[in-house]
């Protein structure tokens, strides 16, 4: 090869390199908490989707909702030496040790979707997360100005104990209700984030209220829990979304469904696409050396039965939900 050949090509590989060709020799691992919900399910399809499209070679570890799970997940992921670790947490606390493991074998760790609780912010790279708080504000705030002035007795499905998406989604419904005493949140249990449990707690909340009469609205921390409670009122003999209210959080398809047949009337939307944005800072980070902000936040949208629910159903029920 003569030097004027010799030096195109290096222009071409350089050029390569910098146009983001160099994520083709990374591998990610992925320690996904499960597949609770559809949500979950969306995520892990679409971070596939998204993987593929950056020629990453991407390993998934369903953890099944076990923190010991992700753990172990993580230190296979460090003995195999992966360039990154993605990490959706089922739980806030108890990761410092396992990233500070991470962190000494100079592997970046990204969170998606949730955050954590470390000692240090150092011990990650950055977190692609929704802003829960405001989704629950969010849903908060519909209720208060579909509700009006009326009294109205509100019961509350909590997503897992200890995880920090609960705990926001929590805050932020609180805050939004703020002020309005008439409304009130009469019960409040967990549903652990699934259809089963919602359905199994919402049939509780009904048994103890006498058959379900004086509850005004449903607030579910997630979709997949709202239809699982739809189910519940539908077998008490209510009707959702008109004898009682619901709001819930992820804007998943079955919630469009139940939304299109007037059984349900609102949700804010969760986009799948954490990974995304993840994969993009992880590529920057390591062919430019450019450092993401700490956190990266995701778009939310409030939909209701004005958005069309049939046609949006029809738009995501090709997305892995």
């Amino acid at each position: 090869m003569n030097f004027k050949a010799l030096n195109a090509a290096v222009v071409v590989c350089g050029a390569l390199v910098c146009s983001g060709a160099g994520a083709k020799e990374l591998t990610i691992g992925f320690s996904q908490i499960g597949s609770e919900s559809g949500w979950r399910a969306a995520e892990t399809t679409v971070s596939k989707a998204e993987a593929k499209k950056r020629n990453i070679n991407f390993k998934i570890a369903d953890a099944q909702q076990k923190q010991e799970n992700q753990i172990r997940a993580i230190r296979s992921f460090i003995a195999q030496g992966v360039d990154a670790i993605f990490l959706a947490p089922v739980v806030a606390t108890g990761w410092n040790a396992v990233l500070r493991e991470a962190k000494e074998a100079k592997i970046p760790v990204v969170l998606l979707d949730r955050d954590i609780d470390p000692s240090g912010k150092d011990l990650y790279l950055t977190a692609v997360t929704s802003d829960s708080v405001h989704e629950g504000k969010v849903a908060g705030e519909w209720l208060v100005k579909t509700v009006g002035s009326k009294s109205c007795n509100v019961v509350e499905l909590q997503g897992t104990v200890g995880a920090s998406v609960a705990a926001n989604r929590k805050k932020g419904f609180e805050q939004g209700i703020a002020g309005h005493a008439n409304l009130k949140i009469v019960r409040s249990q967990t549903g652990d984030f699934t259809r089963a449990k919602g359905k199994e707690v919402m049939e509780s909340f009904i048994k103890a209220d006498g058959g379900g009469k004086s509850i005004c609205a449903v607030y579910a921390h997630n979709d997949d829990m709202m239809v699982g409670a739809i189910q519940a009122m539908k077998e008490a003999g209510l009707k959702p979304g008109s004898d009682v209210l619901t709001v819930s959080i992820d804007a998943v398809p079955d919630i469009f469904k139940a939304m299109a047949a007037g059984e349900a009337n609102a949700t804010v939307e969760l986009t799948p696409d954490m990974a995304g944005p993840a994969f993009d800072a992880v590529i920057a980070y390591k062919t430019k050396g450019t450092t993401p902000p700490k956190w990266i936040q995701t778009v939310s949208k409030l939909y209701t039965g004005a958005d069309n629910p049939q046609a949006v159903y029809e738009s995501k029920k090709d997305l892995g939900y």
